[in-house]
């Protein structure tokens, strides 16, 4: 079967519909916790609606699960040392760190696999830099066409 183009009238018909949809809800054997949806919403979003498979909404469901327990385990840290004492007595690296750097790699692991990751969503880093320096550009522009309607205080003299 021949997919549809994606500049054609039947392919933003099929954009159009998936925006007001909002984010794919997740598969119904896919239990997610209240903190992991902003993620999970984030995530589908990333990706136009019908490239998703069921496969790839469970890891979708893992990697939400992963960038939640991320951003509670990054609290926590904030709130203890990072240097703290064992049962044995002994002054240990907080573990936290360990566990945040594991669940920060399998996050990375995830969106490459799952493709939702700067440069699949955005591009290239090159691409990125002169999108970045076009923006700069812009708001200088900008900054100096403000300059004549801003009012400044002037010395007294």
């Amino acid at each position: 079967m021949a997919k549809t183009r994606s500049d054609s009238v039947t392919a933003a018909v099929k954009a159009a519909q998936a925006a007001s949809l909002g984010p794919i809800a997740p598969p119904a054997h896919i239990r997610l916790r209240d903190i992991d949806i902003p993620y999970w919403n984030s995530i589908v979003l990333a990706r136009a609606a019908d490239t998703w498979t069921d496969i790839d909404l469970a890891h979708a469901a893992n990697l939400a699960h992963c960038q939640a327990d991320i951003n509670r385990i990054q609290e926590e840290l904030e709130n203890e040392s990072d240097i703290v004492t064992n049962a044995k007595g002994t002054k240990v690296v907080n573990p936290k760190h360990s566990l945040l750097n594991t669940l920060s790699v399998r996050s990375m692991a995830l969106s490459a696999k799952l493709h939702v990751h700067a440069a699949a969503t955005v591009g290239r880093s090159a691409d990125a830099g002169k999108k970045l320096k076009n923006e700069q550009e812009a708001r200088k522009t900008v900054d100096a066409d403000l300059d004549d309607l801003v009012p400044r205080l002037r010395a007294v003299q």
